[in-house]
């Protein structure tokens, strides 16, 4: 099995507006499915930058005087870049979906198909791992990271059960928390577990907090002109990335200078978010949740001005 099926390739690749002496950046490396494709765009003249924080990401790196990795959280972006001595890029690309391969390699505990440690870190170096979490977050932190990441209806019930049942035991394993949950399961049980195992997850790694850095470092490390093209698989993100692209902030509130003109930073190219094609999904069928998000960076330096009248 590959490492990951890079999801709408066709759709980033067109969407990044690829020039052969480019300056581009992968941020979600990966397997590197969207990088070859990207790297056979370039000429010598080009470049792209991968950035990906798990270990298991450096056994697909690409042998291409044109590819550097950053083994770094995408988060620190523009920092990184500017290590390199880049300033300015052509186009940025994320595809922030958890991989194949970490799904698929029980030892590393993102998936309840398998028994193991409670770990789902996507830097095996990061010091939280999943089972602190369950350990340690009053019934209130759990309910919340269940209710707001995973948007289960019985969160409440099932922070209480976890909290329970701690007391008698810690819960170390995929199996100690399948336990807890399994009587508790509304719906069918391959959804509810997916979504437990999706809030749990996002907490962990922080991954809301690590798109907002992103966002921020992709504004300000785009150039003018280029792209910012994301691919995301949660109704937070894609709402974060929904709002940022049509105001340039975090917090989705349209700007206006003194004289009451709205200012926008971005000129949206996916009016609506795109979704895989039926064909893709024959093929991929883990593709079904992405929605694709392109906005290009206006070139004029307050951004683009819709006038008061």
């Amino acid at each position: 099995m590959s490492y990951h099926d890079p999801v709408m390739l066709t759709e980033c690749i067109e969407g990044m507006q690829l020039k052969q002496n480019g300056i581009y950046v992968d941020a979600t490396f990966g397997g590197g499915g969207h990088a070859k494709a990207i790297l056979k765009n370039l000429s010598k003249e080009g470049h792209l930058y991968g950035f990906d924080q798990d270990e298991d990401a450096k056994a697909n790196l690409l042998d291409n005087e044109n590819f550097t990795f950053i083994q770094q959280n995408f988060r620190y972006l523009d920092k990184a870049l500017r290590l390199e001595g880049i300033r300015q890029v052509d186009a940025i690309l994320a595809d922030l979906g958890v991989s194949s391969h970490q799904l698929n390699e029980g030892a590393r505990g993102f998936s309840y198909r398998f028994d193991a440690e409670l770990d789902m870190r996507m830097n095996q170096q990061g010091e939280r791992k999943a089972d602190d979490i369950l350990n340690t977050y009053s019934a209130e932190e759990l309910q919340n990271v269940f209710s707001k990441y995973g948007e289960l209806r019985n969160s409440k019930t099932l922070a209480m059960a976890i909290i329970k049942e701690r007391r008698i035991k810690p819960i170390n394993t995929i199996g100690d928390l399948l336990n807890i949950t399994q009587p508790l399961i509304r719906g069918t049980r391959n959804k509810y577990l997916s979504q437990v195992f999706q809030a749990i997850r996002i907490e962990v790694n922080e991954e809301m907090d690590v798109l907002q850095d992103f966002l921020i470092a992709a504004k300000k490390i785009v150039r003018p002109g280029g792209r910012i093209v994301i691919m995301s698989y949660h109704s937070l993100e894609d709402r974060l990335v929904k709002n940022f692209f049509k105001s340039g902030n975090l917090s989705g509130e349209l700007e206006k200078d003194f004289y009451g003109n709205i200012t926008r930073p971005f000129r949206i190219i996916t009016k609506k978010a795109v979704a895989a094609s039926e064909a893709e999904l024959e093929i991929n069928p883990r593709a079904r949740s992405a929605r694709l998000r392109i906005a290009e960076k206006v070139s004029e330096p307050n951004g683009q001005k819709e006038k008061k009248y």
